[in-house]
């Protein structure tokens, strides 16, 4: 039977930096493989009740060069419909001229995916415009952005209200790259940067995973929250790096007190290893970076 759209029916999934990854982010203490596919999945199920596309704004994967395990659960998985563009993750040493090398570029030689013309990592929009629906014209592009402050002192990346006045010729530019959720909006026309769909940093411990629909007559979009689990985000890594810093810092300032210029670094070590009580990772630290150098 022919689907029939109706004004209450998205026009497309917006989405954006998957990460797919085969191993578990350090922050996660959960079942984090089960976790990853059931987002994919339930992305997959909005794309089967609405019979829409899916658009993708890049880093589908965490690595350019995904195992054959990965690529196979990717194709048991992905949602049909599906256009994307190469994000920076994506590509070999982030340099597009090298990517027929990559598990995207694979996926689109065997049309799992559809590879979107319009802007990828390290690239910016020419006169081209993707015709989406009716008269609307729609920019995809992995490219870092933000809403409001800057995100970090000395950031040179545009904002996102910049970059929907630089080209007024798009109604929607879908960005990715920037993992944080927000929209745009500026003289009717529409930026969404949809962020990731799973929390693979401590960092994104209140991050609430999401797609947004877009429905492309009225010109609106809809942010849609997938599950996941509360709970699951540990710092513990953070925590313990810290504390492994703050033990070399002190290290190092006791060296400057109790050093001898005629003897050999290692020897000044060894003695100062035996008047000083130093825990055996700082040591173990410290001798495997000897061992390094001298390799």
């Amino acid at each position: 039977m022919k689907r029939t759209k109706n004004k209450d029916t998205p026009s497309a999934i917006l989405t954006a930096d998957w990460h797919l990854r085969e191993d578990t982010p350090v922050c996660r203490t959960d079942d984090f493989q089960t976790e990853q596919w059931k987002k994919v999945q339930e992305i997959a199920r909005m794309q089967t009740a609405f019979g829409c596309p899916v658009f993708h704004a890049g880093d589908l994967f965490n690595h350019w060069k995904p195992s054959p395990w990965l690529l196979s659960k990717t194709m048991q998985h992905l949602p049909e419909q599906f256009w994307t563009v190469y994000g920076n993750h994506d590509l070999p040493q982030h340099n597009l001229e090298l990517a027929n090398k990559c598990g995207v570029y694979a996926l689109a030689t065997a049309r799992w995916v559809n590879l979107l013309t319009t802007c990828h990592w390290n690239h910016t929009p020419d006169t081209y415009s993707w015709r989406f629906y009716k008269d609307r014209k729609m920019l995809v592009w992995h490219v870092m952005n933000y809403q409001g402050r800057k995100p970090w002192p000395g950031c040179t990346d545009p904002s996102s209200a910049k970059l929907l006045r630089k080209y007024p010729h798009y109604d929607l530019i879908l960005t990715g790259h920037n993992h944080k959720p927000f929209v745009e909006e500026y003289e009717g026309r529409l930026l969404v940067n949809p962020g990731s769909i799973t929390r693979q940093e401590a960092k994104q411990a209140d991050h609430r995973p999401r797609v947004y629909l877009y429905y492309a007559e009225e010109h609106r979009v809809e942010s849609v929250e997938l599950n996941y689990n509360e709970g699951v985000i540990s710092r513990e890594h953070i925590s313990n790096i810290e504390e492994r810093d703050n033990r070399i810092d002190a290290f190092i300032s006791k060296l400057d007190t109790d050093w001898e210029a005629e003897m050999s670094f290692e020897d000044n070590l060894h003695k100062f290893f035996s008047k000083n009580k130093t825990s055996n990772a700082v040591q173990e630290i410290i001798t495997k970076s000897l061992d390094n150098d001298n390799s």
